[in-house]
């Protein structure tokens, strides 16, 4: 199917690796010309070089702390060097967080609280007067089920990511009148780097069996009984981004093999 991308220009953070750059690559096989955000400059300016060899598109990579406003800065400048604009944004970047209310500082809320929901809220500010110069655009947030059905042990990402599904909700109201459609994406069970990693950690002192621990929380939340890889979520996200989804606007969208108990 054609999803009629070609020639346009995405910008997604988080872009280097796990789902970012699963969904950095299903843009750019429908001809998608990228910007690639990430705080590493070596592993997001090779991610952008093999995009651009695999696909024949035009890639940039950005290292840029978008947790940081003078970081979401520097992405905006360069993507108006690069492209003068984008017609989509993909805001992924994120991380997980591990603490209880009571013990943990202002900081560490302050840190969450800029990664997850005002960066999103800096660069939807910061490109939709291009996206409306260009006629309109989508944004797409990549927030989490644990906005609705939070986990115990991350209050932070929990609190952050329910605000940027809210972010989302909002934002959708207020520009769709100039044609950019905005939606949320809650993910359950994503195989992504940072899982295998933990992982390995938690069974390095056990027989490092980290593949049976990852399928033992699979069987355990997701009725599915397994982790998605980042291509299945990327697939179904490249889709939001294209005129075939066109009505979808200001929704969330649960993809998570079933995990998440009761009614979105």
């Amino acid at each position: 199917m054609d999803l009629g991308l070609k020639g346009k220009v995405a910008v997604v953070t988080g872009g280097s690796v796990g789902i970012g750059l699963a969904v950095a690559e299903g843009l750019a096989a429908e001809g998608v010309q990228l910007v690639l955000c990430a705080r590493n400059e070596a592993r997001v300016v090779e991610a952008a070089r093999a995009i651009a060899a695999q696909y024949g598109v035009k890639a940039v990579g950005v290292a840029a702390d978008v947790a940081q406003a003078g970081g979401v800065d520097a992405l905006l400048e360069r993507t108006a060097e690069a492209f003068d604009g984008a017609d989509i944004l993909i805001n992924n970047a994120g991380t997980g967080s591990n603490e209880t209310i009571q013990d943990a500082p202002d900081d560490k809320w302050q840190y969450y609280w800029d990664l997850h929901t005002m960066a999103a809220v800096r660069l939807s500010r910061g490109l939709v007067p291009g996206m409306k110069r260009r006629g309109g655009g989508v944004i797409l947030n990549n927030a989490s089920i644990c906005a609705k059905q939070p986990l115990g042990y991350e209050p932070i990402y929990n609190v952050t990511k329910a605000a940027l599904m809210m972010f989302s909700k909002c934002l959708s109201n207020e520009v769709i009148k100039d044609n950019i459609r905005v939606n949320c994406i809650n993910p359950g069970l994503v195989l992504t780097p940072d899982w295998k990693k933990t992982a390995r950690e938690l069974t390095a002192s056990t027989g490092g069996d980290w593949q049976g621990y990852l399928d033992d929380i699979a069987r355990k939340n997701a009725p599915i009984g397994r982790f998605a890889s980042p291509e299945e979520l990327a697939k179904f996200m490249v889709f939001l981004c294209s005129p075939c989804a066109s009505y979808c606007v200001g929704s969330t969208f649960y993809v998570d093999g079933g995990w998440l108990n009761g009614l979105a």
